[in-house]
């Protein structure tokens, strides 16, 4: 059975999605900070120090002297509903999120989000009085969740006991959630970075629709070097008609596929993601693949 497991999970980080590896990554991580405190003696503190060797201090100095910790603190979790319910949240949105605009944006979105919140959280915590150490993926999940909300606004979500909600009321509920819980005294530093993947989520779905992709170094690294080499080749260009026909076989293809895409989108608007057939899904699976 573990042979099974194991190969199981290395099929996911060969063949699967950004979205569950993102997860396993955070899961695997979890499962080592488990670890590390069931065999740390409660009285000699070595566990409390470890965390702030992987968490966000919240000052400034402290940061720079442990300048890894704004990207590790956002796999950081302690307990099992701190992590499950992040996770769950991240496979939610991160899925209509990685249909729409493809698979390869998911994890600089993720990277992106938390990096975010955790400026936000050091420019913020000494207003809002917040000391200690941050940790959680909840700011990178808020970058899905408003992207998604951008993405398709009027794509219903069933929820236990409320029934159909479209994803910008569910969205917008939890952006206010944190606004409000701002002036508690319970981890209002955490909200303040919240809040920050909420606004760089739906800052940079909005940069993409007008046709800026703010992260897209980080999802094609191999874009700019490609660009420089075409600038230094010298290319002779020969016309002949069955270049034009080939032209113009690709140019409607390309048509007939962004119809196609428009038109389940609008299906979405309409009926949720749920309605998608199998061929749907194909189309926006073909369509990511041409994005990216």
């Amino acid at each position: 059975m573990l042979d099974s497991i194991i190969d199981d999970i290395k099929s996911q980080f060969r063949y699967g999605n950004k979205i569950v590896q993102i997860i396993l990554i955070n899961f695997f991580i979890f499962l080592g900070i488990i670890i590390v405190r069931a065999f740390s003696p409660a009285s000699s503190g070595f566990f409390k120090e470890f965390l702030t060797w992987i968490a966000l201090p919240s000052g400034f100095l402290s940061a720079t002297q442990k300048p890894w910790t704004v990207v590790t603190h956002m796999f950081v979790h302690q307990g099992l509903w701190h992590i499950g319910w992040n996770m769950l949240m991240l496979y939610w949105f991160g899925k209509i999120v990685g249909d729409l605009i493809g698979d390869k944006k998911i994890v600089p979105l993720y990277i992106a989000g938390g990096l975010f919140g955790a400026v936000l959280f050091l420019f913020c915590a000494p207003l809002l009085s917040a000391s200690g150490i941050a940790y959680g993926a909840s700011a990178a999940v808020m970058a899905f969740v408003v992207a998604a909300g951008f993405l398709a606004p009027d794509y219903n979500m069933r929820l236990i006991l409320l029934g159909d909600i479209k994803l910008k009321w569910i969205a917008s509920a939890l952006v206010l959630i944190d606004l409000v819980m701002l002036s508690e005294a319970n981890n209002p530093g955490g909200r303040i970075a919240h809040l920050g993947g909420a606004v760089f989520g739906g800052l940079y779905i909005y940069m993409l629709q007008q046709g800026t992709d703010l992260l897209a170094i980080l999802s094609n690294p191999s874009t700019k070097a490609s660009r420089k080499q075409k600038r230094k080749t010298k290319m002779k260009v020969v016309h002949n008609v069955q270049n034009e026909k080939s032209s113009k076989q690709k140019s409607t293809r390309s048509e007939d596929l962004q119809s196609e895409v428009d038109r389940i989108l609008d299906k979405i608007n309409a009926s949720g993601y749920d309605s998608l057939s199998a061929e749907d899904k194909e189309v926006l699976f073909r369509a990511s693949k041409n994005q990216e």
